[in-house]
């Protein structure tokens, strides 16, 4: 019975060298990789910091571009805004101007001065509403208010009165 023992050891040892050999085999051929160093996981830590502060920085200076433009854009508006009601209220100036400057002109008329006409003035248009004591001096108003520097156009709307 010991023979049968000691015979099957050997079998029994190179069954076993088999199996773990088989073993080491199967682990080997699974594909297994070896874990990654500290150091390893540090510098891809790393890695992946600097891209995400590399992205955050384009997504920054996108951003700060579209708000420069957005504020260019917004001064250019105003500075539109501005002129254009400094240009009406030039216009409106021009037009007060004008209306004065015929009011004056008619007054210093010794024909006209006694007469109310009344003037008004619209983009350099002149209307000339009101009496006046004679063709001669309704014409004269006319060309009065003709002379005047900014005047376009004249509508002379005076009724000759008799007297």
């Amino acid at each position: 019975m010991n023979t049968l023992k000691i015979s099957q050891r050997p079998a029994q040892r190179v069954a076993t060298i088999l199996a773990v050999s088989a073993l080491a085999l199967g682990l080997t051929a699974c594909g297994k990789t070896e874990d990654q160093t500290v150091g390893q996981r540090v510098d891809s830590a790393i890695e992946r910091t600097d891209q995400a502060a590399a992205d955050a920085r384009v997504r920054a200076e996108g951003a700060i571009d579209n708000a420069q433009n957005r504020m260019e854009q917004g001064a250019a508006s105003a500075e539109n805004a501005m002129a254009n009601a400094g240009n009406r209220t030039m216009g409106a100036i021009d037009d007060a101007t004008i209306t004065a400057k015929v009011n004056a002109d008619l007054a210093r008329d010794p024909d006209l001065s006694a007469v109310k006409i009344n003037v008004d003035t619209v983009n350099g248009k002149v209307t000339l509403n009101g009496p006046a004591p004679s063709t001669v001096a309704r014409d004269r108003a006319e060309t009065i208010a003709k002379a005047v520097e900014g005047v376009t156009e004249v509508n002379n709307q005076l009724v000759v009165t008799a007297s």
